[in-house]
């Protein structure tokens, strides 16, 4: 068994507990009484000066925690105000150490879209994403078959919430549906954790023009972004490359410092 496989399987029995707890009627029936707006995610991105999706995680399955006393706010009111284009938040909690009360702590220090990252298998976690303040849900391509891929877009789309669907592969990019607001290439092989940005370029022709392109995982320099821009994605998911760091704020910050951000 995989480490995917691993992750899949405990999030089915988490999501088989959490129902037994609260029915999906009733969180449906509260994911649709939410009155918040929802930001656009897409939107935020094509308007942003550096397109960057700050992420705000405390460890990986690969290599453990990295940060494990990360507070919240600090960190997401830190990437808000110093104008990440978006924040991207780790909800997993076996595998990544996070929790939807990260996602809604994020929500009252921020004031950009918020993705709700997650191994999201059921229409049960969309509406806690839309619960607890998500502007955009992450589904994986690898993580579920295509009809439950387009099932899964359609019912986020009905809440109003945007889609970031993953992909891996060019075998995946039959998962695309008119639903999907932005496709993610994740550089990191879910199978294995190794990383490789040559992926995002193998990918980059081949996604459709009518979605926002965004490139995940192993972007740790000014140049490989540099790269990825001009192959045509338009965003840049980045969180070990500043969580890592003593003051992640501090390292995001000296990043877009670099005024290479003039696209």
């Amino acid at each position: 068994m995989n480490i995917l496989d691993k992750i899949l399987e405990t999030k089915r029995t988490e999501l088989d507990r959490n129902i037994k707890i609260r029915t999906f009627e009733d969180i449906f029936d509260e994911a649709k009484s939410v009155k918040r707006p929802v930001l656009s995610f897409v939107r935020a991105l094509q308007d942003s000066d550096n397109h960057i999706i700050a992420e705000f995680k405390r460890r990986s399955p690969s290599k453990g925690f990295f940060n494990a006393d990360a507070n919240v706010e600090t960190i997401v009111g830190g990437y808000s105000a110093a104008g990440a284009a978006a924040i991207s938040v780790l909800t997993d909690s076996d595998y990544f150490g996070g929790s939807l009360d990260d996602l809604s702590t994020a929500r009252k220090v921020s004031a950009v879209p918020l993705l709700r990252k997650d191994f999201i298998i059921d229409e049960y976690q969309i509406c806690e994403a839309r619960i607890a303040s998500a502007d955009v849900v992450l589904l994986i391509a690898a993580a579920i078959t295509i009809d439950r891929c387009a099932e899964l877009t359609k019912f986020a789309r009905s809440l109003g919430l945007e889609v970031l669907l993953e992909i891996h592969n060019e075998q995946e990019l039959k998962y695309l549906n008119p639903f999907v607001s932005a496709v993610g290439v994740n550089n990191r092989d879910l199978t294995t954790f190794v990383t490789d940005v040559f992926v995002s370029h193998r990918l980059a022709g081949l996604i459709p023009d009518c979605f926002l392109k965004i490139s995940e995982s192993g972007i740790s320099s000014i140049s490989i972004l540099k790269v990825l821009f001009d192959a045509g994605f338009r965003g840049f998911l980045m969180g070990e490359n500043f969580m890592k760091e003593p003051d992640p704020v501090e390292a995001f910050t000296k990043f877009l410092d670099t005024n290479y951000f003039k696209f």
